[in-house]
């Protein structure tokens, strides 16, 4: 084996065809990352000609000349083949260390458990704690807290067809979708120059709900960088809401990422005054299913859920909206392995980290 440096297209081709792969690990998050003040490297091993581990990772400075190095989606290795772990963490190691870093920070795109849609343990399904002991045994320190979705919920589509898909669902959501097709509901995707319709949704969402939107430039930046791959949507629900109108009013919005083998469901917002009359909601979500059945994804992934289902958390409602979608057989929740950290330069981390906490 091999420790290389590679360029990003040869890191593109090595991740596209990459088992866990994320939109995060992709040169046109690096580009986004960039222009927030990060320099990208990317990074893999070699053997026999063939790339068989990567990563792109980011770095920053923070302060005393010391950088911060962060691979958004992990390092694509097999987290359970603890020589090849190894051999990447140790040339990683000494790669950031001669770059002044003093610490990888990784989010990896890895299963933990099987769990089922009500998040409960698949008696007899995988399990890889194995990964975790191999982290922990090279240093990795587990994170209690994530940059990314821990738990996510997910229908697995598998090559089913949108009848079946359809009649798995929970049959409120049925209804959902059949009224808001009765309402003269419509799904059309939205140019770059009507984005200002999804961020004012969004934003009058978030002050709803109170949660931190995007700013505009941010789904500008990720439509210039995805959309001529084919690899952003930003949908709009419509209707038009008397007889003597030509014009259609946005009643919902939704943005999706469609990378790899799945869809995933990012940010979406809806105006509160037709969501239980119109639910467009539903629609578009429907929509977009369809969409992941018709193009071959084996996955649409509702992205992210506070947590594993509890119906006392106040964010349940989400996890229930999701798995509506689903049926015992087609839905299930993703766990992750979780974000870790590698300190690269010990003392200098353990410093880092008594300011942080003097800061908080």
């Amino acid at each position: 084996m091999k420790f290389v440096t590679l360029d990003s297209e040869t890191f593109r081709a090595f991740a596209s065809n990459y088992r866990d792969k994320s939109f995060y690990q992709t040169p046109e998050i690096a580009k986004l990352r960039e222009k927030g003040g990060w320099t990208t490297y990317y990074f893999g091993i070699e053997e026999k000609g063939n790339i068989i581990a990567g990563s792109m990772i980011a770095a920053r400075p923070t302060f005393l000349g010391k950088s911060v190095f962060y691979a958004p989606g992990g390092l694509l290795v097999d987290y359970e083949n603890e020589e090849l772990l190894n051999f990447f963490t140790k040339h990683l190691k000494s790669y950031l260390r001669t770059h002044n870093g003093y610490v990888l920070h990784i989010e990896p795109y890895y299963e933990l458990i099987e769990r089922d849609r009500h998040g409960e343990i698949v008696e007899g399904g995988f399990n890889h704690e194995n990964a975790l002991q191999n982290l922990k045994k090279l240093g990795y320190i587990r994170l209690a807290e994530s940059d990314e979705p821990k738990y996510s919920f997910a229908l697995e589509i598998n090559g089913q067809t949108e009848e079946q898909i359809f009649s798995d669902m929970k049959r409120n959501t049925r209804n959902h979708i059949r009224k808001a097709e009765k309402m003269g509901v419509t799904i059309r995707e939205l140019k770059r120059e009507e984005l200002g319709i999804f961020k004012q949704i969004t934003e009058s969402t978030s002050n709803r709900r109170n949660f931190t939107d995007k700013p505009l430039s941010y789904y500008e930046e990720m439509y210039d960088l995805f959309h001529s791959r084919d690899e952003v949507k930003f949908l709009v629900a419509e209707a038009k809401l008397g007889e003597n109108t030509s014009n259609s009013i946005p009643l919902s919005v939704a943005m999706f990422i469609t990378y790899g083998n799945e869809v995933i469901y990012l940010f979406s917002g809806s105006d509160e005054k037709y969501m239980k009359e119109y639910n467009a909601q539903y629609l578009i979500q429907w929509h977009m299913i369809k969409y992941a059945v018709n193009h071959g994804f084996k996955r649409y992934n509702f992205y992210g859920i506070q947590g594993l289902p509890d119906k006392t958390s106040k964010d349940y409602g989400i996890y229930d909206f999701k798995k509506g979608f689903t049926s015992d057989r087609t839905g299930r929740v993703i766990e992750l392995i979780g974000a870790h950290e590698l300190p690269i330069n010990s003392l200098f981390y353990k410093f880092h980290q008594i300011l942080s906490k003097i800061k908080h």
